[in-house]
């Protein structure tokens, strides 16, 4: 049975051009996937495309009055180019479809996304924060509504194609004269021209306009993440749906923290000193002032860590760590007397010539022997 395109769009059978454009403006509005959730909207969606498709070619909607289905099997050798494989075979020699009869397009096409840079610090991406932004993109014209005419005027059919939106010509080839077509040079494949376009838009539907957008951003976002915004994006010629707006995070570099993934780094230095006979320091957090217990022999190198002070995680519970890697520095001047001090250490330690043979890990033959077991 064929497809009833104008319950689709919910018009008379005697509805006029105007009348079903309106309509299905109205559903592909009300319908479009990144404006309606529903698990059910894609296909009505797609089914008022294709019943606009249909009743706005007048050769598609006389199939269809004549109890016919322009995309049914009754209707596949209605023209010579209704092969596809022949059709396959123009295009290679000619760069068009020959004979398609795919009628006009049309004038309302779906908005483009949007790209904006959002600079975080670190403490607004590890907790979340609300940002307004600006942002500068196509909206629809509010003097037509998107239908790009002047008030009071309508699209007239072009003359050129006589509104099929496609222009056809013979052409000689080594398998006889074919017939081509391709779009519309007058009215670009659209089937219609505005005679009076609208003062504000030029006859596009949309003009450039600067607004402030509201982003949420969540607590655990990272650097070059991006949040997509449905809706607030590029609206499409015509007045067609928006396109999306996505948001991408910078985050700036911190003065004390690196970031990797939830974990927190972070670097102090002690003197050598307070490294062997252990020692306290306050840490700046993101949390606030926490103090680090640094306990004695402390070597270089050491991470200590702080569980549950990183950063929140994004998709989950909890948050990770704070890892606090601690540099032992060696003094480079001393005077006479801290000379003499550490002489007299070194020589109760028996550390005044240490020998060549030891290495971190242990000597050299007893770490060639650990390699060798496996250890």
């Amino acid at each position: 049975m064929p497809t009833d395109y104008y319950s689709a769009l919910g018009v008379r059978q005697d509805a006029t051009t105007e009348e079903i454009k309106r309509a299905y403006r109205k559903l592909a509005r009300d319908l479009h996937p990144d404006v309606n959730p529903e698990p059910d909207a894609q296909a009505r969606f797609r089914d008022v495309s294709r019943a606009y498709e249909v009743l706005s070619d007048p050769q598609k909607r006389q199939i269809v009055d004549l109890g016919g289905d322009p995309y049914g099997n009754g209707a596949a050798g209605a023209g010579f180019g209704n092969f596809s494989g022949l059709g396959d075979i123009m295009d290679a020699f000619f760069g068009a479809t020959a004979g398609t009869g795919r009628g006009a397009r049309t004038r309302i096409r779906q908005g483009a996304d949007a790209l904006i840079r959002l600079e975080l610090e670190l403490s607004e991406a590890a907790f979340g924060t609300t940002e307004e932004i600006t942002v500068d993109t196509a909206v629809r014209c509010d003097l037509c509504d998107g239908a790009g005419t002047a008030r009071g005027t309508h699209p007239a059919r072009c003359e050129t194609c006589h509104g099929r939106g496609e222009v056809q010509s013979v052409q000689r080839s080594f398998l006889g004269q074919v017939m081509t077509s391709r779009l519309c040079p007058t009215c670009g494949g659209v089937g219609s021209v505005i005679p009076e376009p609208c003062s504000k838009c030029g006859g596009d539907g949309r003009v450039r306009s600067r607004r402030t957008v509201s982003v949420k951003i969540p607590a655990g976002v990272e650097d070059g993440m991006r949040i997509r915004l449905t809706g607030q994006g590029e609206v499409g010629p015509g007045g067609g749906p928006p396109g999306d707006l996505y948001v991408e995070i910078a985050e700036q570099p911190h003065d004390i923290f690196t970031r990797q993934g939830e974990d927190l780094h972070c670097r102090v230095t002690l003197p050598m000193t307070a490294a062997a006979l252990g020692t306290s320091l306050t840490l700046q957090t993101l949390d606030g002032e926490e103090e680090v217990v640094i306990v004695a022999g402390t070597q270089s190198g050491t991470v200590q860590r702080l569980r549950a002070r990183g950063v929140p995680r994004l998709r989950g519970t909890g948050r990770g760590d704070l890892h606090v890697h601690v540099e032992v520095t060696t003094p480079t001047r001393l005077d006479e007397e801290q000379e003499q001090l550490l002489r007299q250490l070194a020589a109760a330690r028996g550390e005044e010539r240490p020998s060549s043979t030891k290495a971190v890990g242990g000597s050299l033959f007893s770490r060639m022997r650990d390699a060798f077991n496996g250890r």
